[in-house]
């Protein structure tokens, strides 16, 4: 049969397995995901304890010292998962919890050698350590880092319960019922979220469930608007001038698009999906900008390579959303530096978190100013295309 001489026919097995396999490395950074690095501040406000025979318990300093050590020793092979970061106060910490520079931090308070020293005594207090997670920043490292928080937690509550019963037994003492019940657990532990995403708040992946809208939208108003205006700007008669108040007005279109989904999308998120937008016009302007960015960025990419360079934008679609609910430190190497690191839409991301959950307002600085700078850097390519020969002297230049 002629039909088993068609060449794409016979190549339809081998481009559906080609479709499996890239399409598959989306998959791999969510299925191989490792916490390595993971910033966490420790402060020690322990004042210790005098002890009855003169001398003096300092058990924040040692606590200190064994997850330092711990975290050290941990990295000789791979990466640890967590990369302790020693801080000198609690304010220091909340700053830093503020600017996203730790996912959690954990705190010795200033009697936590003190009611560790009355857990030989017949009337025992448990030292309390508090970790505050940054829940904010990631939901999936508030989760993980919550996860670990408690298993080292529990790991100490083991070492010096075993220590102390076998320190009580060795001296014959008889346990009172509070010292059974504190010895169980000797440490306890205290878990506050900080910088909450609610409950309204896809679990606190809001900013990135409004990345997909956001971005087709631009591609949609790029591609058309591309479509339309070129027709003017490649025609064969067009002077540079002509083609110049083409792509200016193909400018003015794309802030008018980027005003309507912006705010558009704010509406929607607050008002039909209920995701507890705390400021409209702050999220509006915000996702406006971002909208006039990616806006600009597609269409000075097809302004040079026609309507074909639309896929570079669908494949960035499909392997970068799935990295955008992963912190860079859950990544390997090659996802964190080579595409992570540059995806435009990570900013979108980032500044969405700042203004749903840090009580961040709108502003050109952070996030926002890099995505003003890529609509800027953008417009000038999309400007500079008016002097590419049209397809038609191209042509007869040799050059197309």
């Amino acid at each position: 049969m002629s039909l088993f001489k068609n060449k794409l026919l016979l190549a339809s097995p081998v481009i559906a397995l080609l479709v499996v396999f890239i399409f598959s490395l989306t998959l791999f950074p969510a299925a191989t995901m490792k916490p390595a690095d993971l910033p966490i501040a420790i402060v020690n406000q322990d004042d210790g304890a005098d002890l009855p025979d003169g001398s003096k318990a300092a058990m924040g300093d040692v606590i200190v010292k064994q997850v330092m050590q711990g975290a050290a020793g941990s990295g000789s092979d791979s990466a640890s998962p967590v990369k302790w970061v020693e801080a000198g106060s609690l304010d220091e910490v909340r700053e830093g919890l503020n600017e996203q520079r730790y996912y959690a931090a954990l705190v010795i308070p200033a009697d936590f050698s003190k009611k560790q020293a009355t857990l030989r005594t017949p009337e025992p207090q448990s030292p309390e350590l508090e970790v505050l997670v940054n829940q904010g920043m990631n939901a999936t490292a508030a989760s993980i880092v919550t996860q670990m928080a408690n298993g080292m937690i529990g790991s100490m509550n083991k070492m010096i319960s075993a220590q102390l019963i076998g320190e009580l037994e060795g001296a014959g003492a008889m346990l009172t019922p509070k010292q059974a019940a504190v010895l169980a657990a000797p440490i306890a532990s205290k878990v506050t979220n900080v910088n909450e995403f609610g409950a309204n708040a896809a679990r606190g992946n809001a900013p990135v469930s409004l990345f997909q809208p956001i971005w087709m939208a631009s591609i949609a108003g790029a591609a058309i608007t591309t479509l339309v205006v070129g027709k003017a700007v490649l025609s064969a008669g067009a002077n540079r001038g002509e083609k110049l108040k083409a792509r200016l007005a193909q400018l003015g279109i794309g802030v008018v698009i980027a005003l309507l989904a912006g705010f558009c999308m704010a509406w929607i998120a607050d008002g039909m999906l209920d995701l507890n937008v705390p400021s409209i016009a702050d999220t509006g302007l915000f996702l406006s900008l971002t909208v006039l960015a990616f806006f600009l960025m597609i269409a000075a990419v097809l302004s040079w390579t026609g309507i074909r360079g639309i896929v570079l934008f669908v494949l960035l679609l499909f392997f970068g959303a799935p990295l955008l609910s992963l912190p860079p430190e859950f990544m390997n190497g090659f996802y964190r530096d080579w595409i992570h690191s540059w995806l435009p839409m990570r900013f979108m991301v980032e500044g969405l978190r700042e203004l749903f959950f840090f009580g961040q307002s709108f502003s050109l600085s952070g996030p926002a100013l890099v995505l003003a700078s890529i609509a800027g850097v953008s417009l000038v390519v999309l400007l500079l295309s008016v002097m590419k020969p049209s397809p038609a002297k191209a042509q007869a230049k040799g050059i197309a």
